[in-house]
Order: structure tokens, then C-alpha cells, then sequence
């Protein structure tokens, strides 16, 4: 553990700010020549390998054949870490935006990516807001040909899949886009629970096969919801099989 914090204090942690300095300033440069928020996708894709790349943290991804890069999806990923967003983003092949929380929009430079990019707030604490949230981000789908990318369980985990909220079905449903599973194996090891700094290891990825959500109403957000939990919760047994027999 020593070994651990020494190494990011003297070579991985400088590293970091270095790169979220050069690709902050990039982001900032994206963002008033691109208002679309595509140019500042492309940045945060970039800073994300890096950190990974800094960190010694190897992805492994299975499933990319489900989706079409120029798709529209809401894709809903289990939460366990503060890597699975850096992972993610490094990985998935499509442009997405963010479902994120009014508090990150109070951090310098997340809260600027979030706002220039073109990323959903969402106030948890008012329901009239969180409701015209989920419509704009169903409008936003729609209208600009995007994919949404989402964290059913509403926080991290401590490992054990928790229940899912019905905010992606909802929005997936409004939007007439498919819903994508997807089940992150690893984070919680590579980047702990209140830890500071990531750590090298290996991080499976599974992309499900996506739900379609045509001809549904609000009335099946729940058992839609209830689809890709299962979908998730089985995924995540597919990913622990594939360890074990050392297939990628």
C-alpha cells in the first residue's frame, strides 16, 4: 500500500494533472469552436486513455459487434467505481452524453466540460425537474442523433448489484431508442471505494444486446427496467466465466 501512494505521488499523480491540464485546455478550445459537444467527446475519449494508460489499468471489451458506432442507445452500466467513467468513455465507441448530477455541475472544469458539452443535469431533490430532465434527454436523442449513457443504480455499488431506477428506461422509452446493457467487472479493484489514486489491474467490459423499446409506453418502464437489471446481473456472471477460461 506504501508502494502504492508513493507511486502516485511522485509518478502517476503528477502525470494526471498534467494530462487533465493539456486536455482541459483542448476541452476548452473544443467547446467554443464546436457547440455541438462532438469535438469535446473526442477530448474527454483521449484524456480517458491516457488516464488509463498512466494509471496500468488494461480493458478488455467484449460485445463492441452489438453496436453501431453511429447508433443512438441509452446505454445502462452497473456502478461500482469512479473509473467506470473514464473506462467507459474510453471504450464505447459511440458519441454519448451524461445523465449527471446537479452537485458535479459545482466542480471547476467538470462542471464546465458538463455544461459546454452538452450533458443533462439532474436536480434529484426536485421531481417536476427530474421529469422535464428525462424529457430533454429524450428530445436531445432524438433530435441530435446521440446515445446516452447512464448508472441505473443512482451511485456506486459495494460490488453487489443494486436495484435499478427507472430514469434510462423512461428516457429510452421517450427517445424510441434501444437500451444497452452493459456489465463493468474490475474498477472497484483498480480504484477502490474513497480512494484517491487508480491502480494497475484489469477491467472486463460486456456490451448486452440492445433492448428495443418501440410500441412501449411509460406503463413498461418497470418492467423494462427490470429487463436490463437482469441483463446486467447476467452479464456480469458471462464476465467471471470468461476469466476463468481466459477467453477476451
Amino acid at each position: 500500500m506504501l508502494l502504492s501512494y508513493l507511486r502516485t505521488l511522485f509518478w502517476t499523480g503528477p502525470l494526471v494533472v498534467l494530462a487533465t491540464m493539456f486536455y482541459g485546455t483542448l476541452d476548452v478550445l473544443a467547446s467554443f469552436l464546436d457547440s455541438s459537444g462532438d469535438w469535446q467527446h473526442g477530448v474527454a475519449q483521449r484524456w480517458s486513455r491516457v488516464l488509463l494508460l498512466i494509471g496500468g489499468v488494461r480493458v478488455r471489451v467484449h460485445g463492441l459487434d452489438r453496436i453501431t458506432p453511429d447508433g443512438s442507445y441509452v446505454f445502462a452500466s452497473n456502478h461500482l467505481s469512479f473509473a467506470d467513467t473514464p473506462v467507459l468513455l474510453a471504450h464505447i465507441p459511440c458519441q454519448f452524453r451524461f445523465l449527471a448530477k446537479h452537485g458535479l455541475y459545482k466542480i471547476p472544469f467538470i462542471g464546465f466540460h458538463l455544461r459546454r458539452g452538452g450533458h443533462i443535469q439532474v436536480p434529484r431533490e426536485d421531481t417536476r425537474a427530474s421529469s422535464r430532465a428525462i424529457s430533454e434527454a429524450g428530445r436531445i436523442i432524438r433530435s441530435r442523433g446521440v446515445s446516452l449513457l447512464m448508472f441505473p443504480e443512482g451511485g456506486r455499488s459495494d460490488g453487489e448489484l443494486r436495484g435499478f431506477k427507472e430514469g434510462a428506461a423512461m428516457i429510452a422509452i421517450a427517445a424510441g431508442v434501444p437500451i444497452v446493457p452493459v456489465a463493468v467487472k474490475g474498477t472497484h479493484e483498480v480504484m477502490p471505494k474513497g480512494s484517491i489514486h487508480m491502480l494497475p489491474g484489469e477491467v472486463d467490459v460486456l456490451i448486452g444486446d440492445p433492448i428495443p423499446t418501440a410500441g412501449l409506453t411509460r406503463k413498461d418502464r418497470g418492467r423494462l427496467t427490470q429487463q436490463v437489471r437482469n441483463s446486467v446481473s447476467s452479464m456480469l456472471d458471462q464476465i467471471a466465466q470468461l476469466c476463468l477460461t481466459g477467453l477476451n
